[in-house]
């Protein structure tokens, strides 16, 4: 059941991409200019293929951050929001770069929570998202920091965002690019004994609990938060998959049916 689990991911024909800012950056913070190639690159490549591609993105305020010297990631929301103003156009101007070496179009668009909570909003934005796909572009989504700032209006992190764009337009499998290999048993930091968990059928206590006790990825989000964008997108009837995106050669692995990362099936 498991196999068959892993190799109906190959007939996934819209994939949506969340790509944290861990897998962007390098330990101290400078840009992985490498690994924006290499995603261009391979998403680009996997959009050739004829399936449909949007990817979320981190990285507008650490970009922004280092683009204005500052030593280490704003704490406070003003500050957040400045860095991420500078940030975001830094970081299009990289994902253009990289993807137009491929000749592949892409477009920006940048989303609050409210979006989703109101018809007209929501239909608006999916059928935006409807024509660029027609039109072979790939959307880069970010939260739009700048303004985001009420518990309505903002998202926790990006994983969140992800599910709720996956919701949106009716992805057939989102793929969260993070900086551990997927769901264990336990926190693989400190027992010896935790194990790479690779198909979860159904997101119990048992697996709600190991994720709240996992230790804190970097960037804003931890498995916890990628558990519950589980949890939404497989009601959705979508399926997801935790994999380390240190190489975004990885996005072929998964979309090709093999068993890398932690594969939540939402159908089951």
């Amino acid at each position: 059941m498991e196999n068959k689990m892993r190799r109906d991911l190959k007939n996934r024909r819209r994939i949506i991409v969340k790509i944290g800012t861990t897998s962007l950056t390098y330990p101290n913070g400078n840009i992985n200019f490498r690994r924006f190639d290499r995603l261009a690159a391979v998403l680009t490549d996997i959009r050739n293929s004829g399936k449909e591609i949007i990817l979320v993105s981190s990285g507008a305020i650490a970009v922004g951050a280092k683009r204005l010297g500052l030593a280490e990631r704003p704490r406070d929301i003003i500050g957040k929001q400045a860095s991420s103003a500078v940030g975001q156009a830094v970081l299009m101007q990289y994902y253009e770069k990289s993807f137009n070496e491929f000749n592949q179009k892409v477009a920006q668009i940048l989303v609050t929570k409210d979006i989703f909570s109101y018809e007209h909003k929501r239909t608006n934005v999916r059928n935006t998202f409807e024509r660029l796909l027609e039109m072979n572009v790939i959307p880069i989504v970010n939260e739009n920091d700048s303004v985001a700032t009420e518990e309505l209006n903002e998202f926790s992190d990006n994983d969140t965002l992800a599910s709720y764009v996956t919701e949106l337009i009716e992805g057939d499998l989102l793929i969260i690019l993070s900086d551990i290999d997927g769901m264990y048993t336990g926190d693989p930091n400190v027992d010896k004994n935790a194990r790479l968990i690779s198909v979860i059928e159904n997101i119990n206590e048992d697996i709600i609990k190991s994720a709240k006790g996992s230790a804190s990825l970097l960037g804003t989000g931890g498995m916890v938060t990628k558990v519950k964008a589980a949890m939404k997108v497989n009601a959705a009837n979508c399926d997801m998959v935790i994999a380390k995106g240190d190489d975004p050669s990885i996005i072929y692995s998964i979309t090709e049916g093999e068993s890398v990362g932690t594969l939540f099936s939402g159908r089951g």
